[in-house]
């Protein structure tokens, strides 16, 4: 299954100048060269449905086992069924291990389904959260004063005005 680039790569558009302009192309190298077209986290192959229990176990059927959330083979769960599983499609996408966008030495450069692109870039987006909200409470405070928080509101049929804090 082909699918557009765009889509395989949500790059932002205030960050897209930090990526070099042959990213699609080192992007591929190592997603599918390097990688083989499998996670460097857990090994799932990219562009398969796979059967998981949520919890990052999921099952291989080139194998026919289950597969830690870390990619090691489970031999307690051999007789677990497919029918209590959730399903996935594997979307493979190229995570740089420093979080630095203009870091494209190999070593840093890392091919890494959803799941473990998003386990490794946690910090990050909480990172981000905050930075988020402290700019949308700053512009906030600086636009329509400290206590804008405290405005006052009619009830939807008419009743008294109510303070929300």
């Amino acid at each position: 299954m082909c699918l557009p680039e765009d889509r395989l790569m949500p790059i932002r558009p205030h960050f897209r100048y930090l990526y070099p302009i042959d990213w699609p192309q080192l992007s591929a190298v190592i997603r599918f060269e390097r990688a083989k077209g499998r996670c460097e986290g857990c090994g799932r192959p990219h562009g398969r449905e796979v059967h998981h229990l949520g919890d990052g176990t999921w099952y291989d059927e080139d194998r026919g086992q289950w597969i830690s959330r870390r990619g090691r083979p489970l031999h307690r769960l051999a007789g677990r069924g497919l029918h209590e599983t959730f399903r996935t499609n594997v979307v493979l996408a190229t995570a740089h291990l420093d979080h630095d966008p203009t870091n494209n030495i190999g070593r840093n450069l890392k091919a890494l389904c959803q799941r473990c692109h998003m386990l490794h870039d946690q910090l990050e987006h909480r990172r981000q959260r905050l930075i988020t909200l402290k700019q949308r409470k700053a512009l906030g405070d600086l636009f329509t004063g400290p206590y804008a928080f405290c405005i006052q509101r009619r009830e939807p049929r008419g009743g008294r005005p109510r303070r929300f804090a």
